[in-house]
């Protein structure tokens, strides 16, 4: 095994727009095999698209409206129903050059979502997006942050099978429902700066994480742009908590990323 998948990243973001080039030579370098490039909203799912053309075989493209919609300077809110209808077209495009529909899911933070109406509403925009990716055979990039048993149970309901749960910020028992439906959870490097993220990744089996950075954010630095090449911090660190090689790490979360999202095996050598 010969390298890394990052398997939730925002190379699309604003913050790589002057040295994209440069970024995505340096994660090759440290051993990244594919970036998953997931989406918020479907203002930048032509650039997603662009960018998996322009780095083909590598940056892997996932359309999907993010639980938290609202681009500065406008106010930050739930999702709601005309935010899907805005991006279906679009996703219907594209679908034969998906690797999966994200990122989607729930985010009940209170800033964002303070009415029982407002989670209902990004309730039916993922139920609606997990019909999506059910139809095209495709696996869901999942945000769960301040509903992590919500979306585990709603992904359950819905008949998901195949789901990664990036960066779950709730307790390791409610995971472990999640690894009982043969879900991915994904690790990113503020994981050396996260005492739950260490609790989460000592009860998780190995068989069921991932790696991730979703650069910009989540880096092992506060404040701080975070970038694909910090994948390795992800991978030590979950080595040092698992008491494991740092190679059997790179080696089954590879592998396991590879079963999660099969149309990588066309393209990554492992």
């Amino acid at each position: 095994m010969k390298g890394f998948i990052d398997c939730h990243c925002h190379i699309s973001a604003t913050e790589f727009d002057n040295d994209i080039e440069d970024v995505i030579e340096k994660s090759k370098q440290v051993g990244i095999l594919g970036l998953v490039a997931v989406a918020e909203h479907a203002g930048e799912f032509e650039k997603i698209i662009q960018l998996s053309e322009r780095f083909p075989s590598f940056v892997f493209p996932c359309l999907g409206v993010h639980p938290v919609q609202g681009v500065p300077p406008e106010p930050q809110r739930g999702a709601a129903l005309e935010d899907l209808d805005a991006a279906l077209p679009l996703i219907e495009k594209y679908k034969d050059r998906l690797l999966a529909i994200g990122e989607v899911g729930l985010d009940f933070t209170p800033r964002f979502v303070s009415s029982d109406k407002a989670k209902d509403e990004q309730r039916e925009v993922l139920i609606r997006q997990a019909e999506i990716a059910k139809r095209l055979d495709l696996p869901l990039n999942v945000h769960s942050r301040s509903a992590g048993r919500p979306t585990i149970h709603l992904l359950k309901e819905q008949g998901v099978e195949k789901a990664l749960l990036h960066a779950f910020d709730g307790k390791p028992s409610v995971a472990m429902e999640g690894v009982k439906a043969g879900y991915y959870f994904s690790i990113p490097p503020s994981i050396v700066r996260s005492e739950q993220k260490q609790k989460l990744v000592k009860q998780l089996p190995l068989e069921s994480i991932c790696l991730e950075t979703d650069s910009p954010a989540l880096g092992p630095e506060k404040q701080v742009r975070n970038e694909p090449r910090n994948i390795t911090v992800s991978a030590e660190f979950i080595a040092k908590v698992k008491g494991v090689p740092l190679e059997q790490v790179k080696v089954v979360t590879t592998l396991n990323a590879l079963r999660l999202f099969p149309k990588l095996k066309a393209c990554v050598r492992v």
